[in-house]
């Protein structure tokens, strides 16, 4: 047996992150183009960065701080949410990326054995995060066919047939992998929804600021309602590792056991992350938009690059940074489509199935300039092409 039957159920029952397996399938080939992680081409603000350069000797940033996150970052963070969010009653806890506030409040919500919500296709790692903490009755909702827009109906019809009732109802917004964005009537009547069945929800907004062709991203606030963000895609700062978590100021103790389990994983995010963030905030949301426009072209390229598969299989785009793709019929095995349009064409993208639907992939075009893009492009284009008239050839 060997040390493997000394490992937890919860850890062995875990999905391998993709990205893990992307990263190896990326080492295997000479000059890959990425078009698979969720990641933007932008660094920080230069002046963010040169403020913080500066802060490298002060002692502070090599010390911890307050677990919830420094008190300036704080503050700053809720006149962010008051002006741009509409979140005027929600208190905040700054965290080491959307992904660990992601794994707080599971732990924080969820026991052992809950059922919970998510609906297809799920971002992976949120799925991930209630495996590893022993949440094994993952219920998977359908997106709509043709919008990919989470089912209220079935919610509706789910939440009040299950006993006992599911903890949490969970979406990203807009949508990771489809790029599909939540309109605010369907956010708002997800909510009711989850509010009349006494049960959590948790909004993930890491692409607020990503929404094309005039659509707008919109909040919402309650007692039952959680809402993630991230800095990641935002300002660049994927490697600076800082997210924060919004939640009702009305609750009682629900600082308290975020508290524990934040001070039991990172203590505190990184301070300088945090204030880097504070000097990045300072550049405000059309810092970011002016970045966010020149992504539109990329979104052209690459839903050029995959018209093979025919407009019909191309869905989401609206928001984020991902398209969603069929792959034709009789490829159900995406991944071994991806090992093949990897190894042929020297391109990467990611298998649906890592988010519940076989046959599918996530292109990213947020990850390349426009000229880098381009080159990716076309050998997405290709390799898709060749795939339609000729199958994978060897």
């Amino acid at each position: 047996m060997g040390s493997f039957g000394m490992l937890s159920r919860r850890a062995l029952g875990t999905d391998v992150p993709v990205m893990t397996q992307i990263r190896r399938l990326m080492a295997e080939l000479t000059n890959p183009m990425s078009l698979a992680q969720g990641v933007v081409y932008w660094q920080p603000p230069q002046k963010a960065l040169e403020k913080v350069k500066e802060l490298v000797w002060d002692p502070t940033v090599s010390s911890y701080g307050p677990d919830e996150g420094i008190p300036e970052l704080r503050e700053a963070l809720k006149n962010k949410m008051r002006e741009e969010n509409k979140l005027t009653k929600s208190a905040v806890m700054v965290t080491a990326g959307a992904n660990q506030a992601f794994v707080n409040l599971v732990l924080a919500l969820c026991d052992p054995g809950d059922s919970v919500i998510m609906f297809e296709p799920y971002y992976f790692n949120a799925y991930m995060a209630f495996q590893m903490t022993g949440v094994t009755d993952i219920i998977i909702g359908p997106g709509h066919p043709e919008t990919l827009y989470p089912d209220a109906d079935w919610l509706e019809k789910t939440l009040s047939e299950s006993k006992p009732t599911p903890k949490v109802v969970t979406v990203v917004n807009p949508g990771n992998p489809s790029g599909t964005y939540v309109p605010e009537p369907l956010l708002k009547r997800i909510s009711e929804i989850c509010k009349a069945s006494g049960c959590w929800l948790i909004v993930d907004n890491t692409y607020e600021y990503f929404m094309y062709d005039g659509l707008k991203h919109s909040c919402i606030e309650g007692d039952h309602i959680v809402n993630v963000f991230s800095f990641s895609k935002t300002y660049g700062m994927m490697g600076w590792r800082l997210g924060y978590i919004a939640y009702s100021e009305r609750l009682d103790g629900f600082a308290t056991e975020l508290l524990k389990i934040q001070d039991n994983i990172p203590i505190c995010a990184s301070i300088i992350s945090q204030r880097l963030a504070i000097y990045a905030l300072e550049e405000g949301a059309g810092w970011i938009t002016e970045r966010v426009k020149g992504l539109v072209k990329n979104r052209e390229i690459v839903k050029e690059a995959l018209t093979p598969l025919g407009k019909e299989n191309v869905k989401g785009g609206e928001g984020a940074i991902y398209l969603w793709a069929k792959l034709p019929e009789g490829h159900r095995d995406a991944f071994k489509v991806v090992r093949w349009l990897a190894h042929r064409h020297g391109v990467v993208v990611i298998p649906g199935g890592a988010s519940g639907c076989p046959g599918h992939i996530r292109v990213s075009f947020g990850g390349l300039k426009e000229e880098e893009m381009r080159a990716a492009a076309e050998r997405l284009r290709k390799g898709l092409e060749e795939l339609v008239n000729h199958g994978m050839v060897e």
